[in-house]
């Protein structure tokens, strides 16, 4: 894992990439890489990397380029079937300096072009420059687990793992926030790339590759999802057939992620399903001396430590722990969202950057954890919703039927659901729009895009001219109305919330805040294949979620665990923010003449829904609606007052230093390539 950026000149008068410039911008990603620096450059193009040394610790410096020296990459991820490339390579004549993955891509993709990329299976963003042809290739992994940025500006293209890199870069790139970035994150809780919420900034959508040469730019699906259209295509087996492929898929990926790894790999223990059984098959790959981390609430509605000590227990495992307040949650949340660099809907992410930092200060470099289970197998509510609304929609006058909805949030204590009337109301609207694309995702597309009532005027007005639902559905997949409809809603959780923001938010940007990398058996590129094929009724099952995974986890996971009710991750929301830990910083962000300079809310409305929150703080009646948009209003001023007012997001001086010492020292890594 690392951060890697870069620079390529558009134009022939543009200014070349500077050893300072590409130090800056290694700098901003230190925290991605903290190991070593590397440096290419010639008069076109420059590729900067900050190294997490996990593979092949000693010969695995980056950029690091083919034996003549024309072709140069700087990667960030991991390509765990990277051994097995390596032999199909040499093989066919390739020769080896060293034994990192990161290699394996250079001469991958000399010898198979883009075509490469549907090779891999891993996490992955990777840049690589041709110098012979002047191309510069821009990558990105199937479901978007590792981040990459792009952006033009006068004459000069530049990309990076993360926004700031990009603004440490240039000073004179333009900062400002985009409307329909934060239209889209206000409807689907995150952009879909390539929409950022930065103007002019752009994010390499998952399993894609762009070329950009003196012709233009040239796009490459590199993964497209595989589900049935019908039965053709479909698992020809059993259910009995299913587990047992379920089950050795997921051995086999979760080995490959604890064994390649020059360095001790731990796992994330949550209490549910997918975490333990991850673990479960973490220890059996490894055999002893595992580590396990959670993460537990002073809240006991968010706290499910009876769970991760029981599965621990069973390991046996080093288990470490982290207890989470509601100030703790204020306190780093402005950290959070430097990190972020977008705004959330949930605080979610802040206690996740704490159990990062324990992960860290434990000396784990990497973890496991069962994220993509619930978008692979159906585990969330969401689908089961869908399921339930479907059914009643065939009979929508049916008085048993949407009864159906009070088996569903069992783990709310302000459910939904609970009130039956307002309940029917809520998820029957557009019963009769059951057959539409994006029919699952409704309710909660609905209920983040009412926040947009504390728009200002002007940021009303410059989104107007585009309808961010309309627009993702008219960008489906060809196959996408031939198959199931809950494929049709395990697509969209995919395409928009997975990667966007769990993968993103939640995962990568909180563990590499403190140079931890995780690593995500549930996306293997076999495993996601085979959930994909699955007949629906395996994976749910009536309203059973996961049912195959829980059959396949049936002899290593403890039997409380597989039968408790589905509780997703969570925690204290808006009531983490009338803390003492905030107030300071809250007043600073948020004060009426914040808010007006920020231009994204309206004043009046932001002061109204502070003002009732926080009379309402002691009794903790918060709605759901209130919550998100106190989180989502303090958050998009956050990155409005890091990234925009204050203009800083440059690399401190002192780092950029350090950078550049190292580098002339031999103490990391620099090349510069003839002029060609």
């Amino acid at each position: 894992m690392c951060g890697i950026a870069g620079v390529m000149l558009r134009r022939a008068a543009a200014v070349p990439p500077e050893l300072e410039e590409l130090a800056v911008m290694a700098g901003a990603l230190s925290h991605r890489g903290p190991d070593e620096f590397g440096i290419y450059r010639d008069r076109h193009a420059g590729l900067a990397h900050a190294r997490l040394s996990i593979i092949d610790l000693a010969s695995g410096q980056q950029p690091l380029c083919n034996e003549r020296g024309t072709l140069w990459v700087s990667f960030n991820g991991e390509i765990f079937n990277y051994v097995e490339l390596r032999d199909e390579l040499v093989g066919r004549g390739h020769q080896f300096r060293t034994r990192s993955d990161t290699e394996v891509i250079v001469h991958a993709y000399e010898e198979w072009g883009a075509e490469a990329f549907r090779r891999f299976n891993g996490q992955w963003a990777v840049g690589l420059w041709d110098s012979e042809r002047r191309e510069l290739i821009l990558a990105r992994d199937p479901f978007g687990v590792r981040p990459l940025y792009v952006t033009e500006h006068a004459g000069r293209l530049l990309f990076a793992s993360e926004v700031k890199a990009l603004f440490a870069a240039d000073p004179t790139l333009p900062r400002r926030l985009d409307p329909v970035g934060l239209d889209e994150l206000f409807t689907f809780w995150t952009p879909v790339a390539p929409q950022t919420v930065f103007a002019g900034i752009e994010e390499v959508e998952p399993g894609t590759v762009r070329i950009y040469s003196d012709d233009g730019v040239r796009r490459f699906r590199s993964y497209d999802p595989a589900f049935p259209a019908g039965h053709v295509g479909e698992f020809p087996g059993s259910l009995d057939d299913a587990v047992d492929e379920v089950r050795a898929a997921l051995a086999d990926a979760t080995r490959l992620r604890m064994l390649r790894a020059d360095v001790p790999v731990g796992s994330y223990l949550s209490g549910g399903l997918d975490s333990s059984l991850i673990a479960a098959l973490g220890l059996h790959a490894k055999g002893s001396n595992f580590s396990t981390f959670s993460l537990r609430f002073e809240d006991a509605e968010y706290d499910e430590t009876v769970y991760q000590r029981m599965m621990a227990e069973r390991l046996g495992s080093d288990h470490h722990e982290v207890v989470v307040s509601r100030g703790d949650i204020a306190r780093v949340f402005p950290d959070v969202i430097r990190h972020i660099e977008r705004p959330v809907l949930r605080t979610a992410p802040a206690p996740l950057f704490l159990l990062s930092k324990l992960v860290h200060d434990a000396g784990i470099k990497v973890v496991l954890t069962g994220e993509g289970a619930d978008e692979m197998f159906a585990g969330y509510d969401l689908f089961r919703e869908a399921k339930v609304r479907r059914f009643w929609a065939a009979q929508p006058m049916s008085e048993k039927r949407p009864k159906l909805l009070d088996r569903l949030y069992p783990y709310l204590e302000r459910s939904p659901v609970a009130q039956r009337a307002v309940a029917r109301q809520f998820f029957g609207r557009g019963l009769d729009r059951f057959r539409d694309a994006g029919f699952g995702h409704e309710p909660r597309w609905a209920g983040a895009s009412a926040l947009k009532r504390l728009f200002s005027p002007a940021l009303r007005e410059q989104a107007a001219g585009r309808d961010a639902k309309a627009d993702l559905l008219s960008h489906l997949p060809s196959g996408f109305r031939a198959w199931s409809s809950l494929a049709q809603d395990q697509y969209l959780e995919v395409h928009t919330l997975l990667s966007g923001y769990l993968l993103s938010s939640q995962g990568d940007r909180m563990l590499m805040a403190h140079s931890v990398e995780g690593r995500f058996p549930f996306l293997d590129r076999r495993v996601a294949a085979l959930a994909e094929s699955l007949p629906p009724a395996y994976k749910l099952k009536v309203l059973d979620e996961k049912h195959v995974l829980k059959r396949a986890a049936a002899d290593m996971v403890p039997q409380a665990i597989l039968d408790r009710p589905k509780q997703p991750y969570r925690a204290p929301d808006a009531l983490s923010f009338a803390t003492n830990e905030a107030k300071e910083w809250v007043a600073q962000v948020a004060s009426p003449a914040a808010v007006k300079d920020a231009g994204c809310f309206d004043p009046t409305a932001v002061a109204q829904l502070l003002s009732k929150c926080a009379a309402r703080a002691a009794a903790g009646q918060f709605s759901n609606a209130d919550n998100m948009g106190v989180v989502g209003v303090l958050s998009t001023q956050l990155v409005h007052h890091q990234f925009i007012a204050r203009r800083p997001a440059t690399t401190p001086p002192a780092v950029i230093r350090t950078v550049i010492d190292r580098l002339l020292s031999g103490a990391s890594h620099q090349a510069s390539g003839r002029a060609r």
